[in-house]
C-alpha cells in the first residue's frame, strides 16, 4: 500500500518540508538550481547552466532573515556586491599586481562591511565566493562578461523563488525562529533533567552539555530578537507581532526558570530521602521539555499547540509526595524548585490568554547608527579588523603561490582559506579538520558514485542531490556538509567538460595548501590567546551578573509592568557568561603553551555560571509577594555591592579586598539556618546563602587571575 495514501500532498509538504527549515531551504536552492542547469544542459551549453547554479548556490548562502521589504532590499544589495566582486575579477585577472592589491582591498572591505549587521554579513561573504568562483571559471569562460552576468542572474532567480514563498507567508521567518528557540529549549530541559538526581560523574559530563546547550539557546534569542525588529522596521501596525512577541517573552521567561538552580544536587542527590521527589522533578522536567518541543513543532506547521494534561498529574503528585515528607526531619523540601517548575507549566498552559490585553511588549534593539558601527571596527584591537586581516594575507599568500607555481584550479586555495579561517586560533583548528576530512570523503564518494552514474542525466541528478544534502546538513554537520559540496563539484565539473575525477587531485592539494595557510596565518599573525581575553572577559561576566542581580533586585522593590531593562540584563549576563565559558573551551584547543590559566579558567567559568544559576533561580520568583524580609534584602543588595567591587577591581587590576563583608554574611546565616525548620522559608535561605558563597569563591579566584602562576 502507498505509504502517501489516505494524505494530501500538502499535509505531506508540511508535515515533511515546511515542519523543517533546514530541508525548506535545500528544496528551494535545489529546485532554483535544477531550473537554471537543466533547460541548458539539455541545450549542450553546460557552462551557463553551471554557472548560473553556481550563482544560486551563493545567492542561498547569503540569504538574511528579513522581512519582505527588507529581503527586497538585500536582493538588490546582493546583486549587485555579487556583479561587482565578479566583474572587478574579469578586468583584473590578466594584471597581477593589481589584481592582488584589488584582492586585499575588496576582502577587507567586504569583511568590514559585514561586521555592520546580519544583513551585510551574508552578503558580503556571498561577494567573496562569488569573486572566487569567478577567478575558477575564467579560463574556461568563453567572454569576459558571461560571470558575471550569470552568477548574479543565478542569485536573482533563487532570491525571487524565495521571496514569492516568503510573500505567500509573511510571518514564516517569525515562526522559524522562534520555533528554533523553543526547541533548543526543550533539548536544554532533557539535558538538566539528568541532574535529577545524578552523582558528580554524571554532573560533570551534564552539566558541559548544559554549557553547550546555553550557548545555542542564547544565540537563538538573538536571532529571534533580530528578526522581530526586522518586521518592527517593516510594517505600521505593530499589534501584528503581539502573538510573536509574547512567545518570545515567554521564551525567555521559560529560559530564565530552566537555566535556575536552587540548591546544589550533588549534596540533594546523596540524601536518599529526597531521590524519589528529585527523580519526579526529573520527570516533570522532561514532560516540560517534551512540551517546548510540541510548541516548536505547531508553530512550524501553523497548528493549535495543546498543553499536555500529563503535566498537571506530575505536579500534583509530586506536590503530595512533598507534603507527606514534610514532618521528616531529614528531608529537604524541594517545595521552591517544584514552585518554580510549576510556573513553567503554567506559562505554557495560559500563553494564548489575554494575549490582546495590555502593554505591547518591547524588544531591545541596537540604536547605533551604521556608520558609528563601522568606524569601531577600524580599530586594531577590533576582532573584525584582525580578521579581515588575517583572510587577506591567506588569500595574497594563496594568489601569490598560484601565479609562483602555475597550480591548475589553483584558486581552490582561497576558497578553502575562506571557509576555514575563522577568527579565533580554536574555531579556525576545529574547521581545519572538518575542511580536510569533508574533502577526502567527498573525493572517494564522488569518484566511487561517478562510476553508477556516467551520463549527464546520472550527473545533473547527483549534482542537485549534492546541493540537497549539502544544504540540509551545512548548520548540523559541517564535516558531511563539505563531503556533499565536494559530490557536488565532481558533478559539476563532470557536466563543463567531462574532467570531475581528472580536477580531483589538484583539489585535495589545494583544499590541504588552503587549510594549512588558514591555520599558519592565524597561529602566527597578531595570534589572540584567549589567556590573554581572560581578565576582560571575567571582568565583563561578573559586571553583567551585578547588573542582573541589581536588576532583579530592583524588581523586587519596584514591580513593573515593562520589564525590559530587567529582559537585557538576564540576556547579557548570559551573553557574558556563554563568552567565557567558550573561552575556555578554545583555550583547550590551543597549542599547550599557550593554554596558561585554564585550571583556573575552567574553576573561574564553573563559579561564573553557577552564580548565573542561583541568580536566575531568585529572578525566576521576583513576582512573588513578600519574597523577602528587609533584613534579607539588606543582606542580598550587600552581596550585590561586593559584586560591584569585584568588577572594578579585576578590570583595573587591582586587588579586590571585599570578602571579609561576604563572610560575615554567610555566617549570620549558616547562624539563622540552624535555627530555622525545613521548608520554603528555608530554602529561600538556602538560596541567598549559596549566592553569597558561590560570589565568595568567584573574587576569591578572580583576585588571583593576574598571577602567572598555575
Amino acid at each position: 500500500m502507498n505509504q502517501f495514501q489516505g494524505k494530501t500532498w500538502y499535509e505531506f509538504i508540511i508535515r515533511n518540508l515546511w515542519r523543517y527549515p533546514n530541508r525548506l531551504l535545500a528544496l528551494k536552492a535545489a529546485i532554483a538550481m535544477g531550473s537554471l542547469l537543466i533547460p541548458f544542459v539539455i541545450l549542450n551549453q553546460s557552462f551557463i547552466g553551471v554557472t548560473l547554479a553556481l550563482g544560486a548556490l551563493a545567492g542561498a548562502l547569503s540569504e538574511t532573515d528579513d522581512h519582505p521589504k527588507g529581503r527586497i532590499k538585500a536582493l538588490l544589495l546582493t546583486i549587485v556586491s555579487f556583479a561587482i566582486s565578479s566583474i572587478s575579477v574579469e578586468i583584473l585577472t590578466p594584471y597581477p599586481i593589481l589584481f592582488g592589491v584589488g584582492l586585499i582591498g575588496s576582502t577587507l572591505s567586504f569583511i568590514i562591511l559585514g561586521g555592520l549587521g546580519e544583513r551585510y554579513r551574508g552578503v558580503t561573504f556571498g561577494a567573496l565566493l562569488v569573486a572566487i568562483y569567478t577567478m575558477l571559471g575564467a579560463s574556461i569562460s568563453p567572454q569576459w562578461y558571461i560571470q558575471p552576468i550569470l552568477l548574479p542572474a543565478g542569485a536573482l532567480c533563487y532570491g525571487l523563488l524565495s521571496l514569492s514563498l516568503l510573500i505567500f507567508h509573511p510571518e514564516r521567518l517569525l515562526e522559524e525562529q522562534l520555533a528554533e528557540g523553543f526547541e533548543d529549549l526543550s533539548l536544554y530541559m532533557k539535558e538538566k533533567a539528568k541532574l535529577f538526581p545524578s552523582d558528580a560523574s554524571v554532573q560533570k559530563k551534564t552539566r558541559n552539555r548544559l554549557a553547550t546547550l546555553n550557548i545555542q539557546l542564547v544565540n537563538s534569542l538573538g536571532r529571534c530578537k533580530n528578526v522581530i525588529n526586522s518586521y518592527a522596521d517593516a510594517i505600521e501596525d505593530q499589534n501584528i507581532l503581539r502573538p510573536y512577541l509574547h512567545k518570545f517573552i515567554l521564551l525567555q521567561s521559560l529560559h530564565e526558570r530552566a537555566a535556575s538552580s536552587h540548591e546544589k544536587y550533588d549534596l540533594l542527590s546523596k540524601n536518599s530521602d529526597n531521590v524519589e521527589i528529585l527523580e519526579g522533578l526529573g520527570q516533570l522536567l522532561i514532560q516540560l521539555s517534551q512540551a517546548a518541543h510540541e510548541l516548536s513543532k505547531s508553530l512550524l506547521m501553523g497548528t493549535d499547540y495543546h498543553h499536555p494534561v500529563s503535566i498537571r498529574w506530575t505536579i500534583s503528585a509530586l506536590r503530595n509526595q512533598i507534603k507527606k515528607k514534610k514532618s521528616n526531619s531529614k528531608h529537604n523540601d524541594l517545595g521552591l524548585l517544584l514552585k518554580n517548575l510549576t510556573q513553567s507549566h503554567l506559562s505554557l498552559q495560559n500563553m494564548n490568554y489575554n494575549l490582546e490585553t495590555g502593554l505591547l511588549p518591547r524588544v531591545d534593539r541596537d540604536e547605533e547608527s551604521l556608520w558609528i558601527r563601522f568606524s569601531k571596527q577600524l580599530n586594531w584591537n577590533h576582532p573584525k579588523f584582525r580578521y579581515a586581516i588575517r583572510l587577506s594575507t591567506c588569500f595574497l599568500i594563496g594568489y601569490i603561490l598560484i601565479i609562483a607555481f602555475k597550480l591548475e584550479k589553483g584558486h581552490w586555495i582561497l576558497l578553502t582559506s575562506l571557509f576555514v579561517c575563522q577568527p579565533s586560533y580554536s574555531e579556525t583548528r576545529r574547521r581545519l579538520f572538518q575542511r580536510i576530512l569533508g574533502t577526502l570523503s567527498g573525493v572517494i564518494a564522488g569518484v566511487l558514485i561517478v562510476q553508477i552514474l556516467p551520463t549527464k542525466a546520472g550527473q545533473i541528478i547527483l549534482l542537485l542531490t549534492a546541493a540537497y544534502a549539502f544544504f540540509v546538513w551545512l548548520k548540523k554537520n559541517y564535516s558531511l556538509s563539505v563531503v556533499f559540496v565536494t559530490i557536488f563539484v565532481i558533478a559539476a565539473f563532470n557536466l563543463i567538460a567531462d574532467r570531475g575525477v581528472a580536477v580531483m587531485g589538484p583539489r585535495v592539494l589545494d583544499t590541504l595548501i588552503g587549510a594549512i595557510l588558514a591555520i599558519a596565518v592565524v597561529r602566527f599573525m597578531w595570534p589572540d590567546w584567549q589567556y590573554k581575553k581572560l581578565p576582560k572577559l571575567l571582568a565583563i561576566a561578573i559586571a553583567k551578573n551585578k547588573e542582573y542581580f541589581s536588576r532583579i533586585l530592583l524588581e523586587y522593590d519596584q514591580p513593573s509592568e515593562d520589564d525590559l531593562s530587567y529582559r537585557i540584563s538576564r540576556y547579557q549576563a548570559h551573553q557574558a557568561d556563554n563568552s567565557l565559558a567558550m573561552a575556555w573551551r578554545g583555550m583547550k584547543l590551543e597549542p599547550k603553551q599557550h593554554q596558561k590559566l585554564q585550571k583556573r579558567a575552567f574553576s573561574l567559568t564553573y563559579l561564573n555560571h553557577a552564580l548565573l544559576s542561583y541568580l536566575s533561580a531568585l529572578g525566576a520568583h521576583r513576582n512573588t509577594p513578600n519574597y523577602m524580609t528587609e533584613k534579607e534584602q539588606g543582606m542580598y543588595k550587600d552581596v550585590e555591592e561586593t559584586l560591584k567591587i569585584a568588577a572594578n577591581a579585576i578590570q583595573n587590576q587591582t586587588p579586590c579586598d571585599s570578602n571579609e563583608n561576604l563572610q560575615s554574611i554567610l555566617e549570620k546565616l549558616d547562624e539563622i539556618l540552624n535555627e530555622t525548620e525545613r521548608g520554603i522559608r528555608r530554602q529561600k535561605l538556602v538560596l541567598l546563602y549559596n549566592i553569597a558563597e558561590v560570589t565568595e569563591q568567584l573574587v576569591q579566584k578572580a583576585s588571583l587571575i593576574n598571577k602567572k602562576d598555575e
